[in-house]
């Protein structure tokens, strides 16, 4: 309409309009067909680069209740809202009469894809949105069957998921589509190569909001909890074997602590024996000096009895050599003793130094082993943050 008066379409001028058609058919932005039928059937079609509905073809007979058969009916401009189900994707459909004087020989044919505000206006805003994220994401939009628009960032791209690759039914988009409801999915490495985060939200129709008609995607790389979750995992490892280390240090720690006490009391009992035996060493001494007293009386008496007791005499003086040299072998036994004691005394102090350095180990090892649980928790904690981003 042109001033609130139809634009009259004659046959004399469906040569300009063909023309002028041809013309214009690819500067809408999201492509555009241009067509003529007759009284039954389109005769003319001219599709635009980027847009085309096969089904909808020269020789195609005009649809019952669709806009051009309305205006053959009413010779009157008609739109039509036409459903995915009529040629597999939502479309608008424009009529206009074509007159031959006051009849309504034919008809002026407008086919624009029916877009979702968010679907056509995807090439403007998806770009943008791709780099806002610090790691980069992945957009893509898809109808009802397929994929159907995608946006990688700089930093992120899912090669994998290319325009009209089918919605199978695992898909996350194929669930938003199912429930009507934002579905989102943690996709693990195995399928894209880095595990993913998508976020899928349903398109709902503008005229039929119970009704989804296609769905908006966003996938965000987890690469960094990933690469925190490897760290957790790897710090868990190796604190698992520094644990296992330290309780073989503890257990060696505490029989040497073990050991050590049972040396401290061995020492202690051969300290005690070296101070019996010169106990018995020193009544040796005593009767060793008695022996020599009574070895000179019986020599003063051997005197006193001339060569009777000259043998008595002899044996006498050998009581004597013995007792002299059962002294001197008590000196000698005192000194080995003596000795003894001291190097005793030397290890016993040895050993109870190690018996405090062995107890301060233990000690340690205590400390290590609470710092050791406390960093296991925390690479608990990092695991439970990558697991959550």
């Amino acid at each position: 309409m042109k001033g609130g008066k139809i634009v009259r379409i004659t046959a004399d001028k469906v040569d300009f309009f063909k023309e002028m058609a041809s013309t214009l058919v690819n500067k809408f932005p999201g492509g555009a067909i241009f067509a003529i039928s007759d009284q039954e059937k389109v005769i003319w079609k001219v599709p635009s680069n980027a847009f085309d509905v096969e089904q909808f073809s020269i020789g195609t007979k005009l649809r019952v209740g669709g806009a051009p058969y309305q205006v053959i009916q009413t010779s009157k401009p008609a739109e039509e809202k036409v459903p995915r189900n009529i040629y597999g994707m939502r479309l608008i459909m424009n009529a206009f009469p074509i007159f031959d004087e006051d009849e309504t020989v034919g008809s002026a044919i407008l086919i624009l894809p029916r877009l979702h505000p968010i679907a056509r206006s995807f090439g403007d805003f998806a770009p943008l949105i791709a780099d806002m994220f610090p790691e980069g994401s992945f957009i893509y939009m898809t109808d009802l069957e397929k994929i159907a628009y995608r946006q990688s960032s700089k930093k992120f791209d899912i090669p994998d998921l290319v325009l009209g690759q089918p919605l199978e039914e695992g898909f996350v988009a194929h669930r938003a589509i199912g429930t009507g409801r934002l579905q989102v999915e943690n996709v693990d490495a195995s399928v894209h190569g880095v595990p993913v985060f998508i976020m899928s939200n349903p398109c709902f129709d503008e005229d039929d909001a119970s009704k989804v008609v296609a769905t908006f995607n966003i996938a965000l790389p987890k690469q960094t909890a990933m690469d925190l979750r490897n760290i957790s995992s790897n710090v868990s490892k190796g604190l698992e074997e520094v644990s296992a280390v330290i309780e073989e240090l503890a257990a060696s720690s505490s029989q040497i602590n073990v050991n050590e006490q049972e040396l401290n009391k061995d020492i202690q009992e051969v300290n005690g024996l070296a101070d019996n035996i010169s106990e018995v060493l020193a009544f040796i001494k005593q009767i060793a000096d008695e022996t020599k007293m009574l070895g000179l009386n019986a020599a003063i008496e051997a005197a006193r009895a001339g060569d009777a007791g000259r043998g008595f005499g002899v044996v006498a003086e050998e009581i004597r050599k013995l007792s002299d040299e059962s002294k001197e072998t008590v000196v000698s036994i005192r000194d080995l003793i003596n000795n003894i004691k001291v190097n005793t005394g030397n290890t016993a102090k040895k050993s109870q130094a190690n018996l405090l350095a062995s107890e301060e180990q233990a000690a340690a090892t205590e400390e290590i082993t609470a710092s050791v649980e406390e960093i296991r928790s925390m690479a608990e904690t990092l695991d439970k943050i990558a697991q959550e981003m």
